[in-house]
């Protein structure tokens, strides 16, 4: 017997469910009653907010739960991405919750990785604070383009 799981919904919040997106009228409870991929819109990070090194990782992250069909290419993207922010940040506590959320990543457990990547944001806004103005951030456009790739793929 599996466990079900109940998720409250506030009226028009979207819901990421298994790659569809879903906007409630009204507050609504749901109750999975088998394993599903979800993430709720407020904890969607926008193209827009991507402004960082670590929030482009955890757009990418992101992206694997949204579109769990096109895990395999993001994962692509992702490996690259994680591989160069443990060279490039120099903060031990960075590192360390990066190694912790490449963990999460390789496990599928990309909740868990959202959530220590999430943890990160202050610190990289408290030691590398205006060092990223300059950058181009690619990780949205690139994830959303793999994204397009992979729909385009699996309808022709």
């Amino acid at each position: 017997m599996s466990s079900s799981f109940k998720l409250a919904v506030q009226a028009n919040q979207k819901v990421f469910i298994n790659g569809a997106v879903i906007r409630v009228d009204r507050k609504v409870g749901i109750e999975f009653l088998n394993n599903v991929t979800f993430l709720l819109g407020s904890h969607v990070l926008q193209p827009e907010d991507v402004t960082t090194p670590l929030r482009q990782l955890y757009f990418v992250v992101q992206s694997m739960l949204i579109d769990p069909a096109n895990r395999p290419n993001i994962m692509q993207l992702y490996r690259g991405m994680s591989a160069a922010m443990l060279g490039a940040y120099q903060d031990p506590q960075i590192q360390h919750g990066l190694k912790i959320a490449d963990s999460e990543v390789m496990s599928e457990r990309d909740y868990d990785a959202l959530r220590s990547l999430k943890g990160l944001f202050h610190l990289e806004a408290e030691t590398y604070a205006g060092a990223f103005s300059s950058l181009g951030l690619l990780a949205a456009d690139q994830a959303n383009e793999a994204v397009a790739n992979s729909d385009a793929s699996r309808k022709g």
